[in-house]
């Protein structure tokens, strides 16, 4: 980013880092789990986003994602993993960061998160799982929602 701009006041995003914090592929019923029996994998899929400031610009994005693939009782495979990246966020209104931080960042980061995911499955010999792209805002919004109903319900219990 030039000086010009952050003397301007432009609003600015830049990753200043990404990275792998945590991979682990579980793949507890090989060889028996890569037949036919029990028919196609049926897949459970957890998307999680996580963030924190650093300094007073810089912020680390983490989105995870847990996968698991059963073929009938049997687990065929247990997916897991953690991407990161540290983000700075200049000239943008403090309202407005946390919006950044669980929407645009993730946004920036799943698809390296989505290629890792994809390459575990496949050197675990199943085919490269390739997550849905993911509609953060839509998530963002329902997360927000839900937090906003408990905060209700707190104040009408309490």
């Amino acid at each position: 980013m030039s000086e010009s701009n952050d003397q301007a006041g432009a609003p600015s995003l830049a990753v200043k880092a990404q990275y792998l914090k945590d991979l682990s592929f579980e793949n507890p019923n090989a060889p028996q789990a890569f037949g036919e029996a029990g028919g196609p994998p049926q897949f459970e899929v957890d998307v999680n986003v996580n963030a924190r400031g650093l300094t007073p610009n810089n912020y680390e994005v983490e989105l995870s994602v847990s996968a698991r693939a059963r073929r009938g009782d049997m687990v065929a495979f247990v997916v897991e993993s953690a991407y990161a990246g540290v983000f700075e966020i200049r000239n943008v209104p403090q309202d407005q960061i946390e919006i950044i931080m669980l929407v645009e960042c993730p946004r920036l980061l799943f698809p390296f998160l989505r290629q890792i995911v994809a390459d575990a499955t496949r050197n675990g010999n199943y085919p490269p799982l390739m997550l849905e792209p993911i509609d953060f805002f839509a998530v963002y919004q329902r997360d927000k929602m839900i937090r906003a109903q408990s905060q209700g319900q707190k104040l009408a219990n309490g």
